[in-house]
């Protein structure tokens, strides 16, 4: 018969006929609508079929006006094993609820290592860990993930440079850099300082070595500054010369803003959707619908769940969706000279050291074409100009 497995989707007997007029019983059967295969006969007044449980059901009524009687050697399919699932169903809900402890314990967390940073910095690292809820014992679904730990530590402790985050199963591993280290000293060969730019020399302080310019002095590229050369005629040695000299540099800056921008904002109106993903496929858990608004970004949040030490290809998502709005933002004459400015001054800065100073500015020429305020500046610029140059021509003493 085709299609055996529907039947045992909803089961199927194993039949035994005994008596005189089998094959008029068969004929009743079959005039009925009751279907019957793997006919096999066993001897002269015995057989054997199979047939669907629903006609098993209704056979005994069409027994009882023949010779033959019937009894049920076999019953197999989802009924009876369901039926059999039922009387062990303290077994099976042992074994479901053991599964399911194993399963929640392979996602807590179970231990927070921190390695790099002091004492100090430990303290702090965990108390921000607590704010965000990592710690032992919380399910690891209801925490952030492993970006959005390492972003947050970062920007909510200034003492760190950088951490390095990883979850190794049930243990969270934190790598820590922190600033401010001792720097070790940096040993120089014999040198001179010499000016890595045109300036005016505004101050100077020179720890080792022979000071060459005064304040005020002019200088080109090149030109030496700290000689690393010391002693008297004759009687000289060269060592590495060590100092700053600040100099006053000039750069010129070309800015272009318009007075009209758009931009994207978030008005605080957001909406959570969680999911369980099974490889590429997501089953919505909560937050059903789409967002009432239409402009939106996603951030999604993705927990891979873990048994024992095994990651499973399922995962806990869940999405935030954020409405943003596109707003224009209009600037007077005034207004967008001061703001090309200030980005004039940041992007020169960009170009500087952090400890370079711009003393004066000054518009040299400006000017208002197709909705733009259009500025050419010019930048004082007070900033260390002194580089190392290696001695290499032999000193005698």
């Amino acid at each position: 018969m085709k299609n055996q497995w529907i039947e045992f989707l909803f089961g199927r007997v194993t039949v035994k006929v005994t008596g005189r007029g089998i094959e008029r019983f068969l004929n009743v059967l079959s005039r009925n609508g009751l279907l019957v295969w793997n006919v096999k006969r066993h001897g002269t007044e015995t057989i054997t079929f199979k047939m669907r449980l629903q006609d098993a059901l209704k056979i005994r009524r069409f027994a009882r006006k023949s010779e033959c009687s019937i009894s049920f050697l076999q019953r197999s399919g989802v009924p009876f094993l369901f039926k059999r699932l039922l009387k062990n169903s303290g077994f099976l809900a042992g074994a479901a609820l053991f599964l399911l402890i194993i399963l929640v314990l392979s996602n807590v967390i179970w231990g927070i290592e921190i390695k790099g940073a002091k004492p100090a910095t430990e303290h702090k690292i965990r108390k921000e860990l607590d704010k965000m809820g990592v710690k032992i014992g919380k399910l690891q679904f209801f925490v952030d993930n492993v970006e959005g730990i390492q972003r947050r530590l970062t920007n909510n402790i200034n003492d760190l440079t950088w951490v390095g985050v990883e979850l190794n199963g049930t243990t969270y591993h934190f790598q820590v850099v922190e600033k401010n280290e001792p720097k070790k000293p940096k040993k120089f060969a014999p040198r001179n300082l010499v000016a890595k730019k045109k300036a005016i020399i505004a101050k100077m302080y020179v720890e080792d070595g022979q000071q060459v310019v005064n304040i005020n002095d002019h200088v080109e590229p090149g030109q030496l500054l700290v000689s690393g050369e010391i002693g008297m005629e004759g009687k000289t040695k060269a060592i590495a010369a060590k100092g700053e000299v600040w100099g006053e540099t000039w750069y010129k800056s070309h800015v272009e803003l318009p007075f009209e921008t758009n931009f994207t904002v978030f008005n605080g109106k957001e909406k959570e959707k969680h999911f369980v993903k099974v490889g590429n496929f997501e089953i919505p858990v909560w937050g059903f619908g789409k967002p009432e608004f239409k402009e939106y970004e996603t951030e999604t949040n993705e927990h891979k769940i873990h048994f024992l030490k095994w990651e499973l290809p399922v995962s806990f998502v869940n999405k935030t969706l954020r409405e943003r709005e596109e707003i224009k933002r209009s600037y007077t004459v005034k207004q967008a000279e001061q703001i090309a400015l200030e980005m004039a001054k940041k992007e020169i800065k960009s170009h500087l050291d952090e400890d370079a100073i711009i003393k004066d500015e000054k518009i040299l020429h400006k000017s208002i074409k197709n909705g733009k305020v259009i500025l050419d500046i010019h930048f004082k610029i007070i900033e260390n100009i002194a580089i190392g140059q290696p001695i290499t021509k032999e000193i005698h003493e």
